[in-house]
């Protein structure tokens, strides 16, 4: 199927997310949509409870609508199998968490080599390859051996970046990466990620309230009571 929007890369049709609390029903996204372009380093901004991070879960198939399209490159999700969501995750989608994510008993190597392992398309070499460039590009290649008790906040999450990259996904969906990080390293993970995102064409949509993610994106999206405000 084409992408209905030559340009856009994920599409949000009166997207309504609700969950059961109990007896009763939470509504944590109302009537959403949005579309985001090709290329695009933009943010999903709001406080706590506005509804970002279900955005973003929504959109990274990590959960499912409860009303509502969501179209990854022109392709409807809400028909898919888990098996064809898995693959989307895997091929389509890079993900950044605001814990990292990494697996301790891995090296740093281990964990971004990790999701090509998934990828039965991809060989021995070209997965060695990807490995060592990623962990180039976000200056880590010295520490390709450390665990992750081993190194910073700073240093676990370029590996996490570098993991979401090595996949070569359109899009990657950083949920607050710079949370858990100090000032100067936060400045120092977002100035790498708009880096690629200038260099490798590579979507970046954040969910976030920090102002320095804001600032730094082509556009904000602001959310609250799980909807977009103007």
């Amino acid at each position: 199927m084409k992408n209905e929007s030559a340009e856009a890369i994920v599409e949000a049709r009166a997207v309504g997310k609700e969950y059961a609390l109990g007896k009763q029903t939470v509504t944590a996204l109302f009537n959403v949509s949005l579309m985001i372009n090709k290329g695009e380093f933009m943010a999903l901004a709001g406080p706590s409870g506005s509804g970002k991070s279900t955005l973003l879960n929504l959109i990274g198939c990590i959960d499912t609508p409860t009303s509502g399209r969501i179209l990854i490159e022109g392709q409807d999700i809400s028909g898919k199998t888990p098996d064809e969501l898995a693959d989307l995750r895997l091929n389509t989608l890079g993900f950044v968490f605001q814990t990292f994510n990494l697996l301790p008993v891995l090296s740093a190597w281990e964990n971004v080599e990790y999701p090509l392992l998934q990828q039965r398309d991809v060989d021995k070499k070209t997965r060695q390859e990807r490995v060592q460039h990623y962990l180039n590009v976000v200056g880590l290649e010295r520490y390709a051996h450390h665990r992750p008790n081993e190194l910073s906040g700073g240093q676990r999450q370029r590996v996490a970046i570098a993991r979401a990259l090595a996949t070569r996904p359109s899009i990657v969906l950083a949920d607050e990466p710079t949370a858990n990080l100090d000032h100067k390293t936060g400045e120092g993970i977002l100035r790498l990620m708009k880096d690629l995102n200038q260099k490798e064409g590579t979507t970046f949509i954040f969910s976030t309230h920090d102002a320095r993610v804001m600032d730094m994106a082509d556009r904000v999206i602001k959310l609250a009571d799980g909807q977009i405000i103007v």
